[in-house]
């Protein structure tokens, strides 16, 4: 293995640790029929839904799985 795999494969590794860990922290987003009912649809029109932390981790989720599969990508085309 060269020394830019090993690089590579360092961050695959964190970027898959830190897509673990922030689907962890997010909050369900199904709370049932009762949540709907009980005005939960609501809060999805929210103007401030942007700012909220879920919103935040949620944008996080997306660009650390992209890296993790462009990662994988590069690894995979490096390794043949």
């Amino acid at each position: 293995m060269s020394a830019l795999q090993i690089v590579l494969a360092v961050l695959q590794v964190l970027s898959g640790l830190a897509v673990t860990a922030i689907v962890l922290m997010q909050s369900g987003k199904s709370s049932g029929l009762s949540g709907v009912i009980a005005g939960g649809a609501e809060t999805f029109m929210s103007k401030g839904k942007a700012k909220t932390l879920d919103a935040k981790l949620a944008k996080m989720t997306k660009w650390f799985g992209l890296a993790f599969v462009l990662l994988t990508l590069v690894l995979t085309v490096l390794m043949h």
